[in-house]
């Protein structure tokens, strides 16, 4: 699964690195600006809900770990929002982005960790090779499979990564070093939450607690039969990946809120200049600390929960971002190539068979997983033929009778996309309207399933 996850990691995030440089706008307002206030509301509006509830996760994992090491989560969670507050508001990004790489460093307690825990590589080989799922596919496990997808690709991602790209001043010129960043990044994050599997299996397996599962902080229990040092490791890069997320994801947060309200938005103005941006910043983290110090909260099933629908959310981030990078518009000569835009629908094509799996197995349960799948895959095949013949008539219909000029590749590094004013607005076919709109009605429906499976699995 993980390996699976690495090209889709590089497609989305390689889309909103040159979305980034070669516009120097943030994903939000390009969306904002380009299919109007209302689309735009349709892609952020649930992002804000989705990432304060991740950002929630985030302070989960602090509370878990101060619990562990036995501290109190009501001073330690209080203390961590305090310390990533005055960090990104110090007005330099030069110092915000030292301390993430500080942070950073610490995970690197993953490698010894990983030693002491007597992996199987044998079978870890054999199953990177011969996939599977154990005790067979059923609704639990496709909800685990989407949860793995909603953490690993995010949507919130997007959002971050391109205004990222943004404060760090990258120009089209210095886009293939960000490319060489990006897929490097992508096989080192599956590198760590393989490393983290293989050690959470041991745990389990080694004290007998296979499919007993509670949360992160049960592992570092599990761990320390063996050693105290093996669960004090795991403690302290759980409390240090909760901090380096919650930093990522608020901040993607308040980049997109600077968008769509077109406030100044950026790590390299200080408090005073950006007011509106450090307070929402704040704001979230405070809320999302408060939340996870509620007693007597499932945080573990909350956690997966959250990540669940962060999968379920992502073909329309996805769509988003596709329309974009075809918009010769805005990216001109850096617009998708057709075999990305074809890898990148049938990423869409399969995360969407995936929450129609849930979807159908939530309502009824008693189905089978397997004939669900592959009914739905032939479903899915046919209309999306269908839906790609159909554009292409319509585009071949509305096509001008004068091409846009070529432009040079030689000229590419120096291409920026004109003031968005001046560009030509983005007229959607009556077709188009209709599949987005029925792709927000499937989502809701498939979140609000979502929230069902998680009931039933708490009240179990």
């Amino acid at each position: 699964m993980l390996l699976l996850l690495i090209p889709v990691l590089i497609v989305n995030q390689e889309m909103v690195v040159r979305l980034g440089a070669v516009t120097g706008v943030g994903h939000a307002r390009l969306i904002n600006e380009r299919f109007g206030k209302g689309w735009g509301w349709f892609s952020v509006g649930d992002l804000f809900v989705l990432n304060f509830l991740t950002i929630a996760t985030e302070f989960i994992g602090v509370s878990l770990a101060a619990s562990y090491i036995g501290l109190s989560p009501y001073l330690v969670v209080p203390l961590a929002a305090v310390a990533l507050i005055a960090i990104t508001a110090s007005g330099s990004f030069a110092r915000w982005e030292r301390a993430m790489f500080a942070f950073i460093a610490v995970s690197l307690v993953q490698i010894p960790m990983l030693l002491l825990s007597h992996p199987s590589w044998g079978s870890a080989a054999k199953h990177l090779v011969v996939p599977g799922i154990q005790g067979g596919i059923s609704s639990d496990a496709v909800l685990l499979i989407i949860a793995i997808v909603g953490t690993t690709v995010a949507p919130w991602q997007l959002f971050f990564q391109q205004s990222n790209i943004i404060d760090k001043r990258i120009t089209p010129r210095f886009i293939g070093y960000a490319r060489t960043d990006t897929v490097l990044g992508s096989f080192v994050v599956v590198a760590g939450a393989g490393a983290l599997i293989i050690t959470a299996t041991w745990a389990a397996v080694s004290t007998g607690q296979t499919g007993h599962f509670t949360d992160a902080g049960g592992v570092a229990h599990l761990l320390a039969q063996h050693s105290r040092l093996l669960g004090g490791m795991y403690a302290i890069l759980l409390l240090d990946a909760s901090i380096i997320g919650a930093a990522a994801v608020t901040l993607a947060t308040s980049y997109a809120f600077g968008d769509m309200f077109n406030m100044r938005h950026s790590l390299h103005r200080g408090l005073r200049d950006a007011k509106p941006f450090y307070a929402m910043f704040s704001a979230l983290v405070i809320g999302a600390a408060a939340l996870v110090l509620i007693p007597g909260a499932p945080l573990g099933l909350i956690t997966t929960s959250v990540q669940a629908l962060a999968g379920l959310l992502l073909p329309s981030a996805s769509v988003f971002l596709l329309l974009l990078c075809n918009d010769r518009e805005v990216l001109g000569p850096w617009v998708n190539s057709k075999w990305l835009n074809a890898l990148a629908a049938i990423i869409i094509g399969v995360l969407l068979l995936l929450s129609g799996v849930l979807m159908a197995t939530t309502l009824f349960p008693g189905l089978n997983v397997t004939l669900v799948t592959v009914y739905l895959a032939v479903a899915f095949t046919v209309l999306g033929g269908s839906a790609t013949v159909a554009l292409a008539i319509m585009r071949a219909r509305g096509q001008p009778t004068t091409a846009p000029p070529a432009i040079d590749k030689r000229d590419r590094a120096t291409w920026r996309m004109p003031q968005l004013a001046l560009l030509r607005p983005v007229r959607w076919s009556p077709g188009l309207k209709l599949g987005m709109m029925t792709l927000r009605i499937y989502l809701v429906i498939s979140a609000a399933l979502l929230i069902v499976k998680a009931v039933q699995l708490g009240t179990h």
